[in-house]
């Protein structure tokens, strides 16, 4: 394999992996020794990538612009235009706007015949179903998960009946046909599903629950595959 496949090949399984990530991991992944592996994160770090981390401790690539535009290939540009369309078709304002401005910035760098394609995929995105209309800024509930904060929200129901509850909010999830707060509630000390239209009124309160946010979502998403509902 040349040399400048090969490290392109390690920033694909820097990205990849779960990080910190060793050298081992890194060489099984690549197919070379460790000595290659020490290298070739020497050389990247010369071009202008930023990985942090040495040998023994385990390596993270931290994102930089001074990285050359990363070659997409035709199926990928095509999964990227689809993906980030879908965003802005369903999307709440923040979220749509952010993925519009993601696809022009990655369209910008990429280089001619692959900006074209991007420009002109060939799959389209179109949504008719019109998902129920939100009561609460779904911006702040995706806030308030990155922030590990908790959330005071009045919730209403299946039955119709309105309770109050503080909830610690884990993940949104994007269904065919709403969207879902993965969250803890306080009320039943347990984990919730609360349908976002359903949310009436949502503020965030002065409690933080860092850094629990992570190790709650595993938890919940080991119960729900335990369920069979994944």
């Amino acid at each position: 394999m040349a040399r400048t496949d090969r490290l392109f090949r390690l920033l694909h399984v820097l990205r990849l992996v779960p990080q910190p990530v060793t050298a081992a991991r890194l060489a099984e992944e690549t197919g070379v020794s460790l000595r290659s592996i020490y290298r070739d994160i020497d050389a990247l770090r010369a071009a202008g990538a930023r990985i942090d981390g040495a040998a023994g401790a385990g390596y993270t690539l931290e994102e930089d612009a001074a990285l050359p535009p990363q070659t997409l290939s035709q199926i990928e540009v095509e999964a990227l235009s689809i993906g980030l369309s879908d965003v802005v078709v369903r999307g709440d304002p923040a979220l749509s706007d952010a993925a519009e401005s993601a696809l022009a910035k990655i369209t910008a760098r990429l280089p001619g015949d692959r900006q074209r394609q991007m420009l002109h995929a060939v799959s389209l995105v179109r949504r008719y179903a019109e998902t129920p209309p939100r009561q609460v800024d779904t911006d702040l509930l995706r806030t308030a998960a990155w922030d590990e904060v908790a959330i005071d929200i009045a919730y209403t129901d299946k039955a119709g009946a309105e309770t109050a509850r503080r909830i610690l909010p884990l993940a949104l999830v994007y269904t065919d046909s709403t969207e879902v707060l993965l969250a803890w509630c306080c009320l039943r000390a347990d984990f919730r599903m609360f349908l976002v239209p359903s949310i009436r009124h949502a503020s965030r309160s002065d409690a933080s629950f860092r850094p629990r946010r992570v190790t709650l979502l595993r938890d919940y998403i080991a119960r729900m595959r335990a369920e069979g509902c994944d």
